[in-house]
């Protein structure tokens, strides 16, 4: 079974990845529900986070058709169509130049006599060089500007490019400018080459080569849909053009569709590629083993086979990856599961792309598992109009009709829960959170509501369960870990109630109640375990200690006291301070202390510390921890390890002394 938290293999160019990003409307966070809740401890609720931008992130996906040094085919219908099995010379540089026309002095076709001779008076005396130019009037090739600026004699410049004059030049014939294209393309200039096609289909927008070649230049710049287009009319436009036929086939191997693939690749008439023809068959093999997971309800095997399609080469699928969405949330890893579908590849339907997945279109199945996600993690509003949406695209569609219903009810329930709670009928909005969790079982939201609901009515074990199983089913739930925290507290479960707040403190840094919370519940913590906390408050400050008397004071408390010993002339020393005033802060509970040994040398004597920085930790004026030139990290979790393990270490240790010396009791009496 694939990990889910691996990278998605990538087959498609890095810049196939950009143009294909899907880009969801961006949503707002709701706030949280009960503002004005009292959880039951100092801290008051969280204030809303900042909503996690939804902007999509560019697809993990990368072509498996980075093509090679473009040839000419010198077929009859298609002559100079681009193969794009192999990858352009300069693989995708973009460069600007001058392109030299191989045609000579040009005369204007449409004033020769019939002798060959020129029109007196048709062309002037001066012998500058004739330059092909944007004029007023058109004749052949280009009008005719004599002696242009910075050209040479003998020199056209063409299209494409720009003179040191900086003005374009224009060529109108279809063939040139294909050809122009196919240098361009074969330089790697993709942008150029495109610009080029892009001209000779406005002059022949019925060759279907050309809508095929600027197939091949888009693709190069990883524009997809766009590639798929052109390949479409060229097919429409010349039913038998093979290379078009093959070229859409293995871009709709990359999207999918395996069956609209499988109908170009295996054109009447032609061999199809085995390289193509193996892939289309792997990734459909894949395709239908997800769907049959799928209905199944097997979600490790459908995330296990959704990422073996894409690595196959459906790497811009976009259903596969909503798949692969669906079963992350079905396999409670939520956050995962909305952060793949922020990386669904987007790109433009077209006529071969209407392909259903798991019986829905595919735009409609994309926002069917976006409802979802939207559901669970409380964003009712948009989870309403996403499914509203799918099914306004597939509006007969069992599984999209029912989730519409489920969404709606569950948005009802937790409305309605809401507006109780706010009025105290506590026990009434239990049971209206209730009904929308038996609609949706995995609804964070109702569990973390419901557990407000019970911290308020005095049965903290149940808000605890329910805090649980929101944090089951999203992990990073920051609200739900402060509820529970806070029904750890009322629980007297000083140590859980601890982690869970330090886990608050390091996302939240700056949040000042969330600290004092900390704080209290570490006061809590060590008067459990009959520690002095005498004289304690919220929000210390380093001490600095001047003499020895101070020193032995200081580190006499039961508590743990970290001491820095430094000299104010060290640059190490002025690098570790900013840590240690940053850990004062984020422990509260612990006397923070530092000594200058060059104004207090008595006590740099006493503790025998002749390098600095020097950072010790005591408990009860007993050194317990010495750290010569410690990093931010060890520090903080030697701290860690000291002041909240260290007392109950020490108990164990007690116990494990009293047993030995029993046993050794024993002995001894036998022994007499």
């Amino acid at each position: 079974m694939s990990n889910s938290g691996n990278p998605i293999p990538a087959t498609l160019s890095d810049r196939l990845r950009k143009s294909l990003s899907f880009e969801p409307h961006t949503h707002t966070t709701n706030k949280p529900d009960f503002r004005e809740l009292d959880l039951g401890s100092p801290v008051s609720p969280l204030a809303a986070r900042p909503a996690a931008s939804s902007s999509s992130s560019s697809s993990g996906s990368a072509s498996g058709r980075t093509e090679k040094a473009a040839t000419v085919s010198t077929g009859n219908n298609h002559s100079g169509e681009l193969s794009v099995e192999s990858s352009p010379a300069g693989g995708g540089s973009r460069r600007t130049s001058s392109v030299t026309s191989p045609v000579g002095n040009v005369l204007p076709a449409g004033n020769i006599c019939p002798s060959g001779r020129p029109v007196k008076g048709m062309m002037a005396k001066s012998p500058k060089p004739e330059v092909l130019s944007l004029g007023t009037g058109n004749y052949g090739h280009g009008s005719i500007m004599r002696g242009g600026s910075g050209s040479k004699p003998g020199e056209n410049v063409v299209s494409g490019a720009l003179s040191s004059s900086n003005s374009r030049r224009l060529v109108t014939d279809p063939d040139e400018l294909k050809r122009l294209g196919n240098e361009r393309y074969k330089k790697g200039c993709f942008v150029e080459a495109l610009g080029y096609y892009d001209r000779a289909i406005m002059v022949q927008p019925g060759n279907a080569s050309l809508h095929c070649n600027r197939s091949a230049a888009l693709m190069c710049l990883n524009r997809l849909s766009e590639a798929v287009k052109e390949c479409e009319e060229a097919v429409r436009l010349d039913s038998g053009y093979v290379r078009a036929h093959h070229r859409l086939g293995s871009f709709l191997i990359s999207l999918g569709h395996v069956e609209n693939a499988r109908k170009h690749l295996c054109y009447p008439g032609s061999q199809p590629d085995p390289n193509e023809l193996k892939k289309l068959r792997t990734v459909e093999k894949h395709l239908n083993k997800c769907a049959d997971l799928r209905r199944m309800r097997d979600w490790n095997g459908v995330l296990r086979e959704s990422d073996a399609a894409i690595a196959s080469g459906a790497d811009a699928c976009s259903p596969l990856f909503a798949c692969k969405s669906e079963a992350l949330l079905k396999l409670r890893q939520l956050d995962e599961a909305n952060l793949n579908l922020l990386n669904v590849p987007k790109f433009e339907a077209t006529s071969c792309s209407q392909t259903k997945f798991f019986g829905m279109l595919s735009e409609a199945y994309i926002l069917f598992v976006r409802a979802q996600i939207d559901m669970a993690l409380g964003r009712f509003e948009d989870a309403t109009s996403s499914i509203e949406k799918s099914g306004q695209i597939d509006p007969r569609n069992v599984e999209v009709a029912y989730l519409l219903q489920n969404v709606r009810s569950v948005s009802r329930a937790r409305a309605r829960g809401n507006d109780l709670f706010k009025s105290e009928r506590l026990t009434e909005a239990c049971s209206a959170y209730g009904e929308g969790l038996r609609v949706d079982p995995l609804n964070p939201v109702l569990f973390c509501n419901r557990a407000a609901c019970w911290f308020k009515l005095g049965q903290y074990e149940k808000s605890l369960e329910d805090c649980n199983q929101a944090l089951v089913i999203h992990r990073n739930y920051t609200k739900a870990l402060l509820r529970r925290a806070a029904t750890f507290s009322k629980l007297d479960r000083w140590d859980e109630s601890v982690k869970d707040y330090e886990i608050l403190r390091r996302e939240l840094p700056n949040n000042n109640d969330i600290a004092e919370s900390l704080f209290h519940a570490q006061v809590a913590l060590k008067k459990s375990r009959g520690e002095d906390v005498n004289n304690m408050k919220f929000g210390g400050e380093v001490e600095v200690v001047a003499n020895l008397d101070q020193f032995k004071a200081a580190v006499a408390s039961s508590g743990a006291s970290v001491v820095l010993y430094k000299t104010l002339s060290d640059l190490q020393c002025k690098q570790i301070i900013p840590s240690f005033e940053t850990l004062c802060s984020r422990y509260p509970s612990v006397s923070f202390l530092k000594v200058d040994l060059e104004e207090s040398p008595e006590i740099a004597n006493a503790e025998n510390v002749r390098v600095v920085p020097t950072i010790k930790i005591y408990k009860k004026g007993l050194r317990v921890k010495e750290m010569v030139c410690p990093s931010p990290e060890v520090l903080e979790s030697s701290l860690r390890h000291y002041t909240l393990n260290g007392p109950r270490l020490g108990y164990v240790n007690s116990i494990l002394s009293f047993i030995l010396a029993y046993f050794m009791i024993l002995i001894l009496i036998q022994i007499w």
